[in-house]
């Protein structure tokens, strides 16, 4: 199995998008706080980086932001976005919407990455969903919420959903891309089912 090539890949820009869209969501957690714009950047650079940090280190791979200066303006940009917005800009959902996003992204990036740098499938796949969950974790252990995870509603299998279907299509002979836009749309899909429709799995009960 040949590993996808990511700088000259267009998953980078799955990178892109989950960087931007943690931000985001990291950032309007800070909104909801009223804090100041120190820590609407603190947060939404925590919350984009935080997955992907881990799982660079995990990996053994160089940690992605620190050797380029556009993770950070992004992380800064989407900060600055969501402190010039007023709260009637936005929406009461729109965290959960942002974070489903980057979720989806971030678990297909995150496999993506792991195989190109030699990691199995099946640890491939944990990557995945670390990367995409890491993030959301931290941001809301920082704001003293309960963490995303613990919530009812589908969230760490709408991650694995996309990782493990990106992995399985990539062994499988799919070309990266085709692999990452349906791994992304299908993890995304399934995300934003239990957001509008609070799906969630059966709690143990014994």
């Amino acid at each position: 199995m040949t590993p996808p090539d990511i700088p000259a890949d267009a998953l980078v820009w799955l990178d892109y998008i989950g960087i931007a869209v943690f931000a985001v969501s990291g950032a309007l957690v800070a909104a909801e706080k009223r804090q100041t714009m120190v820590t609407f950047i603190f947060f939404a650079v925590a919350t984009g980086v935080g997955g992907g940090t881990l799982r660079d280190l995990m990996i053994g791979a160089p940690v992605f932001w620190v050797h380029t200066n556009s993770t950070l303006l992004i992380c800064i940009a989407a900060a600055t976005l969501v402190w010039m917005l007023s709260r009637k800009q936005i929406a009461d959902r729109a965290l959960l919407w942002f974070d489903a996003i980057g979720l989806a992204a971030y678990a297909t990036y995150g496999a993506s990455k792991a195989l190109s740098y030699g990691v199995s499938p099946v640890p491939a796949f944990a990557m995945g969903v670390i990367t995409a969950c890491a993030g959301g974790v931290i941001r809301d252990v920082m704001a003293n919420e309960p963490s995303i995870v613990m919530r009812p509603e589908l969230y760490v299998t709408a991650a694995a959903l996309a990782s493990g279907l990106y992995v399985i299509l990539f062994v499988a002979g799919a070309p990266a891309a085709l692999a990452a836009l349906v791994a992304g749309l299908m993890g995304f899909a399934l995300r934003g089912a239990a957001i509008a429709r609070g799906l969630s799995l059966p709690a143990y009960d014994r």
